[in-house]
């Protein structure tokens, strides 16, 4: 218990290491915050790096319209609980403006749509990096991410021209219209994040937790019922208990049976798991490079 207690502290430490170098680097800071787990706990750990203050970085989310209702209310409910300031970007403003537009089918999909609310966004609002909440075991295309994530003038990410970050030394020069997406969660796994979940008694929205859901399954994947999924012959659908290991769009995130009520639960579960928890993510199964397909045109 000692060696976990001490190695949770380590990442803590880490991470707070790599918010306040973001913080001495950059001038204008935006968290992106969904009520997801991972951005949750960044949210977590901004407030312990920046403590007693509440200023210097905001929230931005960039809502696809497809979100779950729980986390949009957890969203705004922890917003308001620690007096921060949100900003919600709307990709469904994109789709109107002819900038982007959803992949058809009888499941829409918004994910690859965020990239272009995002830059938008963040040209907007002149914001200089980003604090984000992947994590390299996430993904493959996660794991070649540096932990000061340089973005060029077009928001690309180019695997091939990141920086080299020897002994916690993380260079955040940029041209005036470049900016960094910043990873302090980087070398978390997803058992360190709900073990920090624990210690810290960090809220959650309940989706993570096993509850009663009408659903349906769709190439052996299980979806939960909703507006934004538009079948020409509505399928079976079944009452189950589910939960989620990872919080998309109700239309790209599969759930799966589970009877898991409590954060012990789940950490035994995951424990026992062999697959990442992003297989449950739809849209990262177009291709081999999904992910790095969407990472280099601007993604998270």
């Amino acid at each position: 218990m000692r060696c976990q207690l001490n190695h949770l502290d380590n990442l803590e430490h880490e991470a707070i290491y790599i918010i306040r170098e973001a913080l001495s680097q950059f001038s204008r800071i935006a968290l992106l915050f969904s009520g997801g787990k991972d951005s949750t706990v960044l949210f977590h750990l901004l407030r312990k790096a920046i403590y007693p203050a509440k200023s210097g970085v905001f929230l931005l989310h960039i809502d696809t319209g497809h979100n779950f209702p729980e986390t949009l209310e957890f969203r705004d409910k922890i917003a308001k609980k620690h007096e921060f300031k949100i900003i919600i970007k709307q990709v469904e403003d994109s789709i109107k403006q002819g900038k982007t537009a959803e992949t058809a089918g009888d499941i829409p999909s918004r994910n690859s749509c965020q990239s272009i609310t995002l830059l938008n966004a963040i040209e907007e609002l002149k914001i200089d990096a980003c604090l984000c909440g992947a994590r390299r075991d996430e993904e493959k295309a996660r794991a070649k991410e540096r932990i000061f994530s340089l973005r060029n003038s077009f928001g690309e990410w180019n695997p091939k021209k990141q920086r080299p970050e020897f002994w916690n030394l993380f260079n955040g020069r940029k041209a005036t219209d470049e900016h960094f997406r910043i990873f302090p969660l980087s070398n978390w796994t997803e058992e360190d994040i709900w073990l920090y979940i624990k210690k810290e008694n960090i809220e959650l929205p309940s989706l993570y937790f096993s509850h009663e859901r009408e659903v349906f399954k769709h190439q052996g994947n299980i979806y939960a019922m909703s507006q934004f999924i538009q079948f020409l012959q509505k399928p079976p659908t079944e009452i189950l208990n589910i939960r989620y290991r990872t919080v998309g769009d109700m239309t790209c995130t599969s759930a799966f049976e589970s009877p898991a009520k409590s954060i012990s639960e789940i950490i035994k579960e995951i424990q026992n798991s062999k697959v990442s928890e992003r297989s449950s993510r739809i849209d990262d199964k177009g291709s081999d490079t999904a992910m790095e397909d969407r990472k280099k045109v601007g993604y998270f």
